[in-house]
């Protein structure tokens, strides 16, 4: 235990969890000579904790960083990590270096006068300098890792971290355990068949961006949820409904199954912009 809101999980010989209640989980592996990291978090302070606490446990150096997409949250804290392979989708990179999403999201963080507000405004934004379309892997420290894209989900370049001896996933902000994702930069339409794809990977538990650590069956259930969700809107949809009362027609349909989740309580607020992407059309 670090300190009552973060918490190093060893998932398997070498495979780390770094969870951070209410803020943004990050991962990382060590290998034979090196360390990779999954997401360097929101700014380049948070990312130097992160690299504190890994030296609690090891010296070695960091060869890799990998992001899982390109929200602040996430990536804001690749400019710590100079001479560093940052491993990223082509979508993510893309939309690290369009400056309309950059001056969006600085903004929105900044104008949120949090702790790390002034600290964002003046961050280097660094997007990945390897990129791949839809897979690579990488043999790190005696461990298998796939790094895969399996479609537009939570962002349009989501990518998924899987040790698949270990049947251990990093997914991101794509399914989470019992919580509710956001949805404003989401792809309605791609997001439930990625959901599947991610269910044909073998894992035993998953590592996402925020929240707990979770189980194949919580996996399951944060498909489950995106299908219904989509499900529900589609029909809004096609009935002709503003998004509000969709909106609200839909956290009703979700409340038996899911009210208890994680951000719930969010959800009718969060919905009306993924909605107005639909076209009513079944994906």
């Amino acid at each position: 235990m670090i300190n009552p809101e973060k918490e190093i999980i060893e998932l398997h010989d070498g495979v780390y969890a770094r969870l951070h209640t209410g803020l943004t989980n990050a991962g990382f592996i060590i290998g034979d000579q090196e360390v990779l990291i999954i997401d360097s978090l929101r700014v380049p302070s948070f990312a130097r904790e992160l690299v504190e606490d890994i030296r609690k446990i090891t010296k070695k150096p960091i060869k890799y960083v990998i992001d899982t997409h390109s929200h602040w949250d996430h990536s804001w804290g690749n400019e710590e990590f100079q001479d560093v392979t940052i491993i990223g989708h082509d979508n993510c990179y893309r939309e690290m270096i369009d400056l309309e999403w950059n001056s969006n999201w600085r903004n929105k963080v900044v104008s949120a006068e949090a702790p790390w507000s002034k600290e964002a405004a003046a961050v280097n934004i660094t997007p990945p300098n390897v990129t791949f379309e839809t897979s690579m892997r990488l043999y790190f420290g005696g461990k298998e890792i796939h790094i895969l894209y399996l479609g537009k989900a939570h962002t349009s370049g989501d990518i998924f971290i899987h040790l698949p001896k270990e049947q251990i996933i990093f997914t991101g902000d794509v399914a989470h355990a019992r919580g509710t994702p956001f949805l404003e930069d989401g792809y309605p339409h791609e997001w439930p068949g990625t959901d599947d794809r991610l269910l044909c990977l073998k894992a035993e538990r998953f590592v996402s961006g925020h929240g707990a650590i979770g189980t194949y069956k919580d996996l399951t259930e944060a498909r489950d949820f995106m299908h219904a969700l989509v499900d529900n809107l589609i029909d809004a949809k096609q009935e002709g409904l503003n998004a509000t009362d969709a909106s609200k027609a839909a956290t009703m349909a979700l409340a038996p199954r899911f009210d208890e989740w994680r951000g719930f309580e969010g959800l009718e607020v969060a919905i009306p912009p993924f909605y107005n992407k639909l076209d009513g059309k079944k994906y």
